[in-house]
């Protein structure tokens, strides 16, 4: 069963290092070592599992800072459409306040969905619909309003929509990086586990060298 970590995973990672590198170079460690079953070839075994342990967490820690900005990019896009649409939405419920139906074919009736996918189903057929009557166009340039800034929108809408695909995207890589990583760590804790068992065995009698390979003993 694992035991909760004390160290943070970098912090583990080190210690993991300098354990077994001070083992091979500290001759005295390596000889009583090596005579527990700890020679070449199985120290070996524990650093080929500590670099793909390293090299997992590197990935993973990759994965997350993408994951961080595409997620940054699509809040930025984001909140700048819903800025732009707010705008344009109060622009509109004036000029088209007499016209029921015109409000309603724009989504300019009730309130604006809090929920994403209908939040932005409303915000696109607000200018879907725009785009394409000349007549909502020209009541639109009165407030301002003019085509190249529906068509400016309707490009930052399709930018939202590649952002959070992403973004999404990012997100799943992130998530089997850290299974990635959790299971390479699960394999080398284990590893390590047995190492410094045997550790404080061999080396019962000389806790000057059980500290040189991380393992502190009370005076």
């Amino acid at each position: 069963m694992a035991t909760k970590r004390t160290l943070s995973e970098a912090e583990t990672l080190e210690q993991y290092r300098v354990a077994l590198q001070n083992t091979e170079s500290q001759p005295e460690i390596a000889t009583i070592m090596a005579e527990f079953g700890y020679d070449e070839t199985l120290l070996t075994e524990g650093k080929t599992l500590l670099t793909n342990t390293r090299e997992a967490f590197d990935f993973n820690q990759k994965e997350d800072d993408e994951t961080t900005a595409s997620y940054s990019n699509f809040t930025s896009l984001k909140e700048n459409l819903a800025k732009t649409y707010a705008l344009h939405r109060k622009k509109g419920k004036v000029i088209f306040r007499k016209e029921p139906t015109t409000l309603s074919r724009l989504s300019l009736t009730g309130s604006v969905p809090a929920a994403y996918i209908k939040w932005l189903e409303t915000v696109k057929k607000f200018y879907t619909v725009a785009s394409e009557d000349t007549a909502i166009q020209t009541k639109l340039v009165r407030l301002k309003i003019t085509t190249e800034d529906i068509n400016g929108t309707i490009t930052l809408i399709r930018n939202l929509e590649e952002a959070r695909a992403t973004y999404l995207r990012e997100k799943g890589e992130s998530q089997e990086a850290t299974k990635a990583k959790d299971k390479a760590f699960a394999v080398v804790d284990d590893w390590m586990s047995e190492f410094y068992a045997v550790a404080k065995i061999a080396l019962e009698d000389k806790p000057q060298l059980l500290e040189v390979i991380g393992k502190f003993v009370r005076s």
